[in-house]
Formats: C-alpha cells, structure tokens, sequence
C-alpha cells in the first residue's frame, strides 16, 4: 500500500499578516506622533504669549497717555508719550538716588546669602557636630513662620541697634535664609563627593579652606540661582523697606515708584514707565546670571 504524501499549504498572508499592515501602522504611528508634536508646540506657544504679554502691555502703557490707556478698545501698540513719561517719572522722584540705593541693598542682600548660605549648607551636608539634625529641623520650621510675624519683632531691634533710616536694616536682616540653606544643602549632598572631602582633610586643609576650595566651585550652579532668587526677592521688596526707610533720599525703587504713584495718582503713563525701568537691571542679571546656571546645570549632566 503506497502512502499518499500530505502537502500541507501555508498561509502566508496569516503568518505575515494582512497586506500592508506594517505600513499602516507606521502610518498611524506617525500621525499620532505629528498631532502630539503640534498640540505641545500649541501649548507652547500659548504659554510664552501669556507670560510675555504682561510685559508687552507694561511696555505699551509707559509710552502711552492716560487718554491712550483708557480708550476703549484699547490700542495694543505702543504710543507716542514715552519721553514725557520718563521725563514726569524724574521730575517728580529722585530715580537714579533711589536705583543706586536699590543696588546696594539686593546686591549686598545676595552677596551676604551666598556667602553665609553655602558655610551653613557645607556644614550640614558634608560634616558632623552635635545637635546637626536638631538644628537642620528646627531652621527647617522656620518655614513655617509667615514673614509678617518678624516684621514688629524686627523693627524694636533695629530701633536698638539704631539702624532705622539705614540700608544696613533691609541687607543685615535677610544675610541668611534657610531656603538657601536647605536649597545648597542639596547641591552639596549630591555633587561633593565624600572622597574630595577626605583627601583635603589629609593634605591638612581645614573647614573654610576646604568651602573655598572645593565646595564654592562645585556649588557654583546653586549659588547662581540662589544668587539671582534673592537679587531679585531684595529688589521687588516693598513693606520692609516702607517700615524702615524714613528718609527720601534713602528710599529704594519700589517705595520711590509707590511715592510716584500717589504724587501723579492718574498719570499712569508716567507710574509704567518706572515700572519699566526698574525691570531692565533685573532682566540683565537674570540673563547674566542664568547663563553660569545653566551652564553649571550642562557641565554636570555630562559628568553624570
């Protein structure tokens, strides 16, 4: 009895799938892709108009006059009065005493916090001493405590101390914060390794010449942006500065501005355009600053 050899037929579009399946998923893939890409793009964009927009609108109506600003619709393009509002912003306050005034204070205020900021955060991250983590909690719960609580306490000590009137009582007060401290103690903890630490120790080197040396260059991304966060929290300071500053020409910019507002109460051309000009020092250390941040940021996500 011959055996009848069975042929056994093999699907192929079963076993490769549907004709042109492959494709179609590619083309799918691709389409989603593209729609996700666009509306990100959309959010986008979205998002930096809403944040430059304030800014743009600040820049119309210090160029802008009263009847300008209040017309109705309001006119999105920039006017023909800005020279006069500039003119009416130094008539009426002393700007460039008040400016200078304000430089002192946030960059003595930033220098100050860097510097007390990082020994404290150096000792905390990278040292032992009793009482380390009592202390690192109990700075912590400070954050807990509303700024205004400190402003009546604060002002009977600079009465005693007779710093009233003096810049010295808007930059000693806020020398040190424990969000700096908190913020570089996490820089320290996660970019000095232990080992450089130890080395320094063995070629003798002690507390501060080991922070000189090695924590400040490793820390400088930290400092950058704390540096820049207290430049411009100092800057923007209002009710510390009014409580303590009883003399004009010791008045910073923000209270020299709230004095203009209520000498030309309807001239709001004239009021944006200090706002204007004392936003210009600020975007000019953002950018100076930011620039070593991101670098720093940059250098050690190579590293990693």
């Amino acid at each position: 009895m011959t055996a009848t050899p069975t042929t056994t037929t093999t699907n192929t579009a079963a076993v490769l799938g549907r004709p042109g399946a492959a494709g179609q998923d590619r083309g799918h893939a691709f389409r989603r892709g593209w729609v996700g890409t666009a509306v990100t793009h959309l959010c986008l964009i979205v998002g930096v108009v809403l944040s430059i927009f304030p800014f743009y609108w600040l820049l119309v109506m210090s160029t802008s006059t009263n009847a300008e600003i209040f017309g109705y619709p309001p006119s999105l393009w920039f006017g023909g009065n800005a020279l006069a509002n500039v003119a009416s912003v130094f008539s009426n306050v002393d700007m460039l005493r008040a400016l200078l005034n304000t430089v002192v204070v946030a960059g003595g205020t930033a220098v100050l916090v860097m510097l007390f900021d990082s020994l404290a955060a150096f000792a905390f991250a990278k040292y032992e001493f009793p009482f380390k983590r009592s202390l690192f909690t109990v700075m912590l719960a400070t954050f807990l405590v509303p700024g205004s609580l400190s402003l009546v306490p604060s002002f009977v000590l600079m009465a005693h101390l007779g710093w009233i009137g003096g810049l010295q009582a808007l930059i000693i007060p806020g020398a040190a914060n424990a969000f700096g401290i908190f913020l570089l103690r996490q820089f320290a903890t996660g970019s000095i390794p232990n080992e450089v630490i130890d080395s320094a120790r063995v070629d003798g080197a002690g507390f501060f010449r080991t922070w000189w040396s090695i924590a400040v260059p490793m820390l400088r991304g930290g400092l950058a942006f704390l540096g820049i966060f207290t430049f411009i929290t100092a800057w923007n300071d209002y009710v510390w500065p009014l409580i303590v500053l009883i003399d004009p020409k010791g008045q910073t910019l923000q209270v020299a501005l709230a004095g203009l507002s209520s000498v030309n109460a309807t001239d709001l051309g004239a009021v944006m355009a200090g706002a204007v000009i004392s936003v210009f020092p600020l975007i000019g250390v953002f950018i100076i600053g930011s620039r070593h941040f991101i670098a720093n940021i940059a250098a050690g996500a190579l590293k990693g």
